[in-house]
C-alpha cells in the first residue's frame, strides 16, 4: 500500500530577516516525520516559500507550529513587498502526493484550520477543494483588499472567517488555508524594466486575459455584454495566473505566473506563449525561474519538448534531460539552478538506500571482491543486464543522430527511451537483490526462544525467502525485454555499431541466466511449492526465450561484420 504523502507550501510575509525565516523553518523540522524540502525567501516580494512534505498527521502539527511562529515574530502591520498578502502566514495549502485524495486532504486542511482559529485566534479562510463555498475557492477572491483591507472586511457578514474569530489581529493578520492539486509558481524574465509592458505580456499569456476595448487597447472604450458586463479577451492559457512585476534585486521585470493545472498547460507551454508575446511587443525573454520546488516528470516534459523540437532522441539519461530543461528555459540565469534542490522527487531520493548503484566501478568491484556475500550474483546480473540496455541504448542514440537518417530519429527515439527504462529498472534492481539477502539474513537473526518467537522467526524467513525470489526473477523479465531493442538494432540500427547491439544481447542473456541461478537457489528453501512450481515454469521458458533471441540477434551481427 503506498505511503500517505501530502506537501504543505506555507507561505510567510517575511524574505529578508533569515534569522526569522530560520525560527519558523527550526519548528517545522522539530516534528518527527516530516522532511523540509525547500526554503525559498525573496527580498522584493518580502515572502518566503516554504515546503515540507510527511505523512498527514506530522505535517499538519508542523503546520500549526510554523503558524503560531509566524504568529508570534512577524508583525503584519509594519510589512511591505511586492506580492499580495494578508497575513504573516498568507496561505497554507496541503497537497496530495500519493496515497492520499484530494477529499481526505481537505479534511486534514479543515482539521489545521480549526486548530489554528481556536487556539492562535487567527482568522482563517478556506480556499480551493477545502473552500466552504463557490465564492471562495478562487485565492485571489479570498485575499482581495489584502492586509490594508482586513478590518473593513472581517466587519462584513459576507467575509466571516471559516474558522478564528471575526476580529482583526493586528500582528498576525489573516490566513487562508486550502487544498490543492500541486501549483507551479514560475516567473519569466524579460529584457525590459516596464510594469506595463511585463503586464501586456501577462494579459496575453493567462487564462483570464484581458478586458476587451475599442479602437487603442489601452485606452479605448470598454467593450461590454448586453448585460453591462466587461466582454474580455481570453489569455492563451488554461488554468494560468499571471501579473507582471519589477524586481529590483534583479533589474528586471518579470510575468509571474501560477500554473494551476500543469495538464491543461504544461511548463514549457507557458514558457513559449511569453516567448510568442514578448517577441511580439519586441520584447525578449531572457530566462525564468522557479519559486519553490517541481515534479520531476514536469522537468522531464520540459526536456522532451526542446529535444523534440531539434529532432533530438528523447531517449538520453535523465540527468541530459533535465539539463536542457534548465538551458531551455534559462533556469540558471538569476541564480545557479540545483536539481537536486529543486525536483521533489530528488529530494525524497536523498534518503534512499542505494550504496552500491552509488559506487563508482572501481569501488563496486572491489565491494564485490570483497569477503562479503553481498553484492552477489544477484546484483551482478542485474548490473549485466543494465549495461546491456545501456549498449542497445547506446545504437539507438548514434542511429538517431547519423546523418542521412535524419527522417528515422523519432523512430530510434522511441527505441532509445525504451532502452533508458530498462537501464533505470534494472539499475534499481542491483540494490534491491541486496537488500533482499539482507532480508534474510535479518529474519534468521531473529530470536526463537519462545513458541511465539518461533512461529515469527519461521514466518519472517519464509516471506523474505520469497522476496528473495521475486526480485531476481523480476531482473530475468525486465532483462528479457532487452532482446528486442538489440534485435531492433542490429537489423536496422546503425551498422557501424552492430557490434555493440550484439554485446548488449550477450549481456541480456548472461543477466537472465544469471538471475535464474538466483531464483532456483532460493526456491529450495520456500515452503509454498505450488508458488516455487509457477516461478520455475516461467523462469525455463524466460531462460529458453532468452537463448534463442540471444542466437538470432548474433546471426545478425555476424552476417553484418
Amino acid at each position: 500500500m503506498a505511503k500517505r504523502l501530502i506537501e504543505c507550501v506555507p507561505n510567510f510575509s517575511e524574505g529578508r530577516d533569515l534569522s526569522i525565516i530560520k525560527e519558523i523553518t527550526d519548528v517545522i523540522e522539530s516534528v518527527e516525520g516530516v522532511k523540509l524540502l525547500d526554503v525559498d525567501p525573496g527580498k522584493a516580494t518580502n515572502r518566503t516559500v516554504v515546503t515540507f512534505v510527511g505523512e498527514p498527521e506530522p505535517v499538519i502539527e508542523a503546520a500549526f507550529l510554523a503558524i503560531k511562529k509566524a504568529s508570534e515574530i512577524i508583525d503584519m502591520s509594519k510589512h511591505s513587498g511586492e506580492h499580495p498578502r494578508m497575513g504573516a502566514t498568507d496561505v497554507c495549502p496541503l497537497i496530495p502526493i500519493s496515497g492520499i485524495s484530494m477529499e481526505e486532504t481537505a479534511e486534514y486542511a479543515h482539521k489545521l484550520a480549526e486548530n489554528v482559529g481556536q487556539h492562535l485566534e487567527i482568522p482563517i479562510y478556506m480556499y480551493e477543494s477545502a473552500a466552504t463555498s463557490p465564492e471562495r475557492k478562487n485565492l485571489a477572491t479570498v485575499r482581495s483588499g489584502e492586509y490594508e483591507g482586513l478590518p473593513e472586511k472581517l466587519a462584513n457578514p459576507d467575509w466571516k472567517p471559516d474558522y478564528g474569530p471575526a476580529r482583526f489581529n493586528a500582528q498576525a493578520g489573516a490566513t487562508a488555508i486550502g487544498a490543492r492539486d500541486f501549483l507551479i509558481a514560475y516567473n519569466v524574465n524579460l529584457n525590459t524594466t516596464s510594469v506595463r509592458r511585463a503586464n501586456s505580456v501577462a494579459f496575453d499569456v493567462r487564462e483570464k486575459g484581458r478586458v476587451k476595448r475599442e479602437g487603442d487597447p489601452i485606452v479605448g472604450k470598454i467593450v461590454t455584454d448586453k448585460d453591462g458586463n466587461s466582454v474580455r479577451i481570453p489569455g492563451m492559457c488554461k488554468s494560468v495566473k499571471a501579473i507582471g512585476w519589477f524586481i529590483e534585486e534583479y533589474g528586471v521585470a518579470q510575468i509571474s505566473m501560477n500554473l494551476t493545472n500543469i495538464k491543461e498547460t504544461s511548463l514549457h507551454a507557458a514558457f513559449e506563449a511569453c516567448v510568442t508575446s514578448a517577441t511580439n511587443r519586441g520584447i525578449r525573454v531572457t530566462g525564468s525561474e522557479l519559486v519553490g520546488l517541481v515534479p520531476l516528470q514536469v522537468m522531464l516534459d520540459v526536456g522532451k519538448h526542446f529535444l523534440a523540437k531539434q529532432n533530438r532522441s528523447l531517449g538520453v539519461s535523465e540527468a541530459e534531460i533535465i539539463k536542457i530543461a534548465v538551458k531551455s528555459l534559462g533556469l540558471d540565469e538569476l541564480g545557479p539552478f540545483d536539481p537536486q534542490k529543486k525536483i521533489i522527487e530528488y529530494q525524497l531520493r536523498a534518503d534512499e538506500n542505494r550504496p552500491l548503484v552509488a559506487m563508482d566501478l572501481e569501488s563496486f568491484a572491489n565491494e564485490t571482491a570483497s569477503e562479503s556475500p553481498a553484492p552477489g550474483g544477484g546484483s551482478i546480473s542485474a548490473y549485466v543486464g543494465a549495461l546491456g540496455a545501456s549498449l542497445g541504448t547506446m545504437v539507438a542514440n548514434l542511429s538517431s543522430h547519423k546523418r542521412g537518417w535524419d527522417s528515422r530519429w523519432l523512430e530510434f527515439s522511441d527505441w532509445a527511451e525504451t532502452g533508458q527504462a530498462l537501464k533505470d529498472e534494472l539499475l534499481r534492481l542491483v540494490d534491491e537483490d541486496t537488500a533482499s539477502f539482507n532480508a534474510i539474513m535479518d529474519a534468521f537473526r531473529l530470536p526463537k526462544g519462545t513458541t511465539e518467537e518461533k512461529a515469527a522467526r519461521s514466518e519472517a524467513i519464509q516471506a523474505a525467502t520469497k522476496y528473495a525470489i521475486e526480485v531476481p526473477f523480476k531482473v530475468m523479465e525486465v532483462s528479457s525485454k532487452i532482446f528486442n531493442l538489440c534485435h531492433a538494432m542490429a537489423k536496422d540500427g546503425n551498422p557501424n555499431s552492430v557490434t555493440d547491439a550484439g554485446v548488449g544481447a550477450l549481456c541480456a542473456r548472461a543477466a537472465v541466466h544469471g538471475a535464474f541461478l538466483n531464483v532456483k537457489i532460493n526456491a529450495g528453501g520456500l515452503k509454498d511449492k505450488d508458488f516455487v512450481n509457477d516461478i520455475l515454469t516461467k523462469g525455463h521458458a524466460l531462460a529458453d526465450a532468452a537463448d534463442t533471441a540471444e542466437k538470432d540477434i548474433m546471426a545478425i551481427v555476424e552476417s553484418k561484420m
